[in-house]
């Protein structure tokens, strides 16, 4: 998800009715439309109320009840073996269990006492197995209908305005999860109350996509399409490996798979097959892509029996896949299969991915935005760093531009053919850690692997221009001159470093430092987006700013300071730097 680093407030308000103890100030109010109240009776007060009702499906393999949920941490015993149940990771643990062997009777015993959250979200301490098996007798039986809806959910905080009878508005009720808000929908059910949602908000598919509504209308139609949208797995078997085998069909040839973990005959393979690509189509064929670009292609078919569900891969050339697997966990997004004998394949979905290169596409994907160099090793050396802000372009009659310190520096390029697959080929003087012969081994929209001999470069796409957040960084940094105002390395702040130096940070990419006693230099940066806002320096071998050469994370920014941080792989601050405006 985006984070906007400019924000544009459109308020639309109601004024509020403001009492003091040394006056009574009254303002003005519209009278809102009754069409626009959430009453006791509208059709939106139930499917709001229905979608905030708790979901107590996913600890179905604790209680068998969709209607309750086990509050955690609790203790348990999995066909004996003793566990602590303190996130909904755990869950997994128990299903691990008891797949570990296939003729053998699993046996989940709970600890008592126990606290259960109700559909309402109150919660009850429970003593005893038979005190629980009487509270669940109420709810629904295995994938009955119920009243929740679970395939939408509100992103909070959300607010409503609260009413009088005469419409005005008395009060402003934040809303920041399903509990406060099924309480809320209560009083106004009950005709306790008299409220107004305020607009915009944002709802979550069961897929994890967003839209964003406007109105009650659209609020309400949105509700009642995403209402049968999912499988909401109200079983009591954990996860979906209950599929039906039309579902598992369907949910297959969805979109490409990538292999994320191998295991055969109890030898892990994961390096092996990591990011091989599979593809079901709907006729049985199986198209499989290695990393080296070979395409493999096979058959696959389901079934499902009583041991679940079941998919055969069938590989003439590729035995380690060619096996009938037992389907025995999905999640949206990823598929878990295993076989007796220490046999496990994990794939992950990735609609981006392209199974059938060609060099047409290839060079359609060059040439659509500029590229940055987000990983380059060469003989087992790290050699990104020098490309920090110089991204690559290439264009139509095999031209390649290298964006240095805002200067173009130009080459050519050529797409090949060899045996091991497609190959990219760049001439760049001056550049010989690029002037390559690189194998294309992963290809998608905005990524591109590439390897050779001892050597691997990955390219990630950067389009200019598309990403309001980026316009807005880069609008601040090209409007007038900045300098280092702190510049703190392991809690110690060495400004003075740079003190009198300016930096002027140019369109095109280059930075202009002004160095109060030897004149000028160059740099470059280039602000981009991955895993937030991004903004990456370099300024070559000119000390002090040679120690700046990095790719910084953008963490706050105004008009007149920006403050960056560096990161290390455990997420701790390593780095903190402040450039204000001049």
């Amino acid at each position: 998800m985006k984070t906007t680093m400019k924000t544009l407030l459109l308020i639309p308000f109601f004024a509020l009715l403001l009492f003091t103890s040394c006056q009574d100030e009254v303002t003005e109010i519209s009278q809102p439309q009754e069409s626009e109240a959430l009453t006791a009776e509208s059709e939106l007060t139930g499917l709001m109320f229905s979608t905030s009702i708790m979901d107590g499906s996913a600890d179905n393999i604790i209680d068998n009840a969709s209607c309750t949920s086990v509050k955690l941490p609790i203790t348990v015993k999995v066909n004996g073996l003793e566990i602590i149940i303190d996130s909904r990771e755990d869950f997994k643990v128990i299903e691990a269990i008891f797949n570990e062997f296939e003729d053998d009777d699993d046996r989940l015993d709970i600890i008592f006492p126990i606290t259960i959250i109700l559909s309402d979200h109150e919660e009850i301490v429970i003593e005893s197995h038979d005190a629980l098996e009487e509270l669940i007798e109420d709810c629904r039986g295995e994938n009955e209908e119920d009243d929740d809806i679970e395939c939408i959910d509100f992103q909070y905080p959300i607010s409503f305005s609260v009413f009088n009878t005469d419409f005005q508005i008395i009060d402003v009720i934040t809303i920041e999860n399903d509990r406060q808000l099924h309480r809320f929908l209560k009083r106004v059910r009950n005709a306790e109350v008299i409220a107004s949602l305020n607009f915009p908000m944002t709802l979550e598919y069961a897929d994890e996509t967003t839209v964003q509504v406007s109105n009650n209308q659209e609020l309400a139609r949105t509700i009642k399409e995403a209402r049968n949208a999912c499988d909401e797995d109200d079983d009591n078997d954990y996860g979906d490996d209950d599929f039906t085998k039309e579902r598992l069909d369907k949910y297959l040839v969805t979109c490409p798979w990538l292999v994320h973990e191998f295991r055969r005959n109890d030898i892990s393979l994961s390096n092996q097959y990591i990011d091989y690509a599979l593809n079901f189509k709907e006729d049985g064929v199986v198209v499989m892509r290695a990393r080296g670009g070979d395409i493999v292609t096979g058959t696959w078919s389901t079934r499902v029996t009583d041991r679940g569900a079941l998919l055969k891969m069938e590989f003439e050339n590729l035995a380690d896949f060619t096996l009938e697997w037992i389907v025995y966990d999905i999640e949206d997004g990823k598929i878990k299969v295993f076989e007796v004998g220490g046999n496990k394949i994990i794939l992950k979905r990735n609609c981006d991915v392209i199974i059938d290169i060609t060099k047409e596409r290839i060079e359609d994907y060059l040439e659509e935005c500029l590229w940055r160099i987000a990983r380059l090793s060469v003989n087992g050396a790290d050699n990104e760093k020098e490309y920090i802000g110089t991204p690559l372009k290439f264009y139509e009659n095999n031209i390649v531009k290298l964006r240095v310190n805002g200067e173009l520096v130009q080459g050519t390029y050529q797409i090949g053919v060899r045996n091991a697959g497609f190959i990219l080929q760049i001439t760049l003087e001056g550049r010989p850690n690029l002037k390559l012969e690189w194998l294309i081994t992963f290809l998608k929209e905005d990524l591109i692997r590439l390897e050779n001999a001892n050597n691997k470069m990955i390219l990630e796409r950067h389009c200019p221009g598309i990403d309001n957040d980026l316009t807005y960084v880069e609008g601040v940094l090209i409007n007038g001159e900045w300098e280092v105002a702190a510049y703190q390395v392991d809690g110690e702040n060495r400004p003075e470093e740079f003190f009198m130096y300016t930096l002027e940070f140019i369109e095109t990419g280059r930075v202009k430092v002004t160095d109060p006693n030897n004149g000028v230099f160059s740099g470059a940066w280039l602000s981009y987006r991955k895993e937030g806002l991004n903004l990456g320096l370099y300024f070559g071998n000119n000390a002090p700013f040679d120690d700046l050469n990095h790719r910084w994370k953008i963490k706050e920014i105004t008009p007149n300071r920006i403050e960056l941080k560096d990161f290390n792989a455990n997420g701790e601050i390593e780095r903190i730097l402040v450039l204000e405006k001049k």
